[in-house]
């Protein structure tokens, strides 16, 4: 099978030896839970609920306020105990603080909702609304909104992404091994929403065992390819993906959906598949629990809600003392200050680093190598922008296409001298966002 690929990219580690070949196993019930009411790029949801209120799982228990958000559910039945502002992976959140009764009583609205072919497309964007869907693979951008383009908007092509290419994780490697069905059931509504014949999953090749599970699963099914990617991070970017699967070239400021195409992660598909055959939202999702700050990695089946600290007690807990807690891969991961916080739909992995590992290289001088150019998958000059946006003169570096950025790293990975490339360019891409709100 001829391998895709873009231009540009870095190899850095795989660094998934430890998890790749172990089971997805169902982490222990937890006696508390902590549910943000925001887990998702938009709007906050309002509170459904109030203390004292018994809740099922499945329930919703936070509402969408506006288009740009994901409805929250319950991941246990049991009493809401209190609700207040805490600390999340992603910042400080209200959340729903749920004391689980152990007996997991499912809500009478978790029920079956039909099959694909007898449902509508409008049907099942509502069903994935409803369900609260989200990214999975960890932007948890909602995932109705992906499935509601502006009408004059020509989608022709959906693609899966399977690539997987942050080091260390394997949650989406277990998934098309142990689920492939799924997968393809939650594609194949996706291709039903906005009526299109053709879809690709994409799969690095470091993963031959899940190009052919799901080559197998996809023999008999129409329009749907499987696709071999050359292993590179960012293989999994979308603009990335898409030009890898279809030679198309995301303009400068667009989105997918300015080609024709839709992008989505496969953990995305089957939970759409479970909203759909089940009934039941989006309260669990599998994590990879790794690396060298932990004693046992695993593969986990979580539930949202449950304390960093608690899962990584399932797993042996810490081996030594760790340097480092990041909500995701090393590459484009959320570094934590704490283990006290929830797991949340956006959570792929837990990753651990030792002291040594967290370490950051004191940064030298620029040697004008031009690596970061060279490699940049957004074709960007990642130098430039960062020296503009280290002298606060974020006009130049908005000039040098700074809100391009795709933010992964790449740059600051194959920097000989170590220069905090994407941290100055995160700022910099602050900075002029924050200028352009002003200015309207």
């Amino acid at each position: 099978m001829k391998l895709l690929s873009f231009r540009g990219g870095v190899h850095p580690p795989h660094r998934k030896k430890a998890t790749e070949k172990l089971a997805v196993i169902k982490a222990n019930e937890p006696k508390v839970v902590y549910i943000p009411l925001q887990q998702h790029i938009g709007a906050p949801c309002e509170a459904l609920v109030k203390v004292g209120d018994e809740v099922k799982v499945g329930q919703k228990i936070g509402e969408a306020s506006a288009f740009v958000s994901a409805p929250i559910h319950s991941s246990v039945s049991g009493k809401v105990k209190k609700i207040a502002k805490m600390k999340t992976p992603t910042g400080e959140a209200t959340c729903i603080v749920i004391e689980s009764d152990g007996l997991n009583t499912v809500h009478e609205s978790v029920l079956p909702k039909g099959d694909i072919s007898e449902l509508s497309g409008k049907e099942i964007l509502e069903i994935v609304k409803e369900a609260g869907i989200v990214g999975l693979g960890g932007a948890a951008f909602p995932t109705h909104v992906k499935f509601s383009p502006p009408p004059d908007t020509n989608i022709d092509t959906i693609i899966l992404n399977g690539a997987e290419c942050e080091p260390y994780l394997t949650a989406d490697h277990r998934l098309m091994l142990e689920d492939p069905e799924s997968i393809v059931y939650g594609l194949k509504a996706m291709m039903k929403i906005v009526n299109v014949k053709k879809a690709y999953i994409g799969i690095e090749d470091n993963k031959k065992d899940a190009i052919e599970k799901m080559l197998e699963c996809v023999k008999n099914e129409e329009g749907i390819s499987i696709v071999a990617l050359k292993t590179k991070y960012p293989q999994g970017a979308e603009k990335q993906l898409i030009y890898a699967c279809t030679q198309r070239e995301v303009p400068s400021g667009g989105l997918p959906m300015a080609v024709g195409v839709i992008v989505n992660n496969v953990g995305t598909a089957a939970a759409i598949a479970t909203a759909i055959k089940t009934g039941m939202p989006l309260v669990e999702r599998i994590a990879t629990i790794t690396g060298s700050g932990i004693k046992e990695p695993k593969n986990l089946l979580i539930k949202v809600g449950t304390l960093f600290n608690e899962i990584i007690e399932q797993c042996g807990g810490y081996n030594g003392t760790p340097g480092k807690v990041i909500m995701g891969g090393p590459m484009m991961g959320l570094a934590q200050h704490t283990d006290d916080v929830p797991a949340i739909k956006g959570t792929s992995g837990i990753l651990v680093l030792s002291p040594e590992e967290a370490r950051l290289p004191e940064p030298e001088q620029c040697i004008k190598c031009g690596k970061c150019v060279e490699i940049c998958p957004a074709f960007l000059q990642p130098v430039y922008i960062s020296a503009y946006g280290l002298k606060d003169m974020y006009d130049k570096a908005e000039e040098y296409r700074a809100l391009d950025c795709i933010e992964c790293g790449s740059c600051s990975f194959i920097c000989p001298s170590k220069r905090p490339l994407l941290h100055s360019i995160r700022v910099a891409k602050r900075e002029i966002i924050a200028k352009k709100k002003k200015s309207k």
